[in-house]
């Protein structure tokens, strides 16, 4: 492998892996939610399985290369704007993540407080899986498409995608821990997920906003309300020694 001896081989594998894995928030984000009304003995199955399914579908997508490219040419044209197949699966995937985000925030706010007096009720494993499918091929989609403007070397691409769904499968248990452990954790990740929902849709017609926003957003929210956290947790062991 010639390639690998080549200094600007292993830059290109750095960032475009370090940008996988910032892609893959969102990704595993969702996984984390939907797996969390499992029962609990199922959480780590399903996402592993999720994640795993995320890596198979990309490097599918990888390899299909040329048909991605393809799918961004003109499907139909309204007036003066041209419609791709692109455009129609980030516009449903948007639809998608919107619709699923608000209902469990609707959930969360209005069953939560009822959910204790009732039998809990747990979504099938199939189910829970379908719906990580669903959203994988979306996220996958998008994430192939950035590689693509990267570079050209196959290969390169393929191990990117593998040590960062490597990664992310390190890590899920903790991320999914953090989540369940802090419920308004899960709501501000819900609420990225219709912001994220939103950009797919705005993608899809053309507006572009570079991502680099978004994720400023997303990491510096998640920076607030982890010290919010920590301050909370400050005032308790307060409390408790007073």
């Amino acid at each position: 492998m010639e390639i690998f001896l080549q200094a600007e081989t292993w830059l290109a594998l750095l960032t475009l892996t370090l940008l996988e894995i910032v892609l893959g928030v969102d990704n595993i984000i969702f996984i984390t939610i939907v797996t969390n009304k499992l029962p609990e003995e199922e959480q780590e199955k399903a996402r592993i399985t999720g994640l795993a399914l995320a890596l198979i579908f990309r490097i599918a997508l990888l390899f299909g290369i040329s048909y991605i490219i393809h799918l961004t040419s003109p499907l139909f044209t309204i007036g003066t704007f041209e419609f791709s197949w692109r455009d129609l699966i980030l516009s449903l995937g948007g639809l998608f993540l919107i619709t699923k985000s608000t209902s469990e925030i609707n959930h969360k706010m209005e069953v939560g407080g009822r959910e204790s007096d009732e039998v809990k009720s747990y979504p099938t494993f199939t189910k829970t899986i379908l719906q990580i499918i669903v959203l994988d091929i979306i996220f996958s989609f998008d994430s192939i498409l950035t590689a693509v403007g990267l570079t050209d070397v196959l290969i390169l691409m393929v191990t990117a995608v593998v040590i960062s769904m490597i990664i992310m499968m390190t890590f899920a248990n903790k991320v999914a821990n953090l989540i369940s452990k802090h419920p308004s954790l899960e709501i501000l990740a819900l609420s990225f997920l219709i912001l994220i929902g939103f950009m797919l849709m705005l993608d899809a017609l053309h507006y572009h906003v570079p991502k680099g926003y978004i994720y400023f957003a997303v990491f510096y929210s998640l920076f607030v309300q982890l010290l919010n956290i920590k301050v909370r947790k400050s005032k308790a062991k307060i409390s408790i020694n007073e």
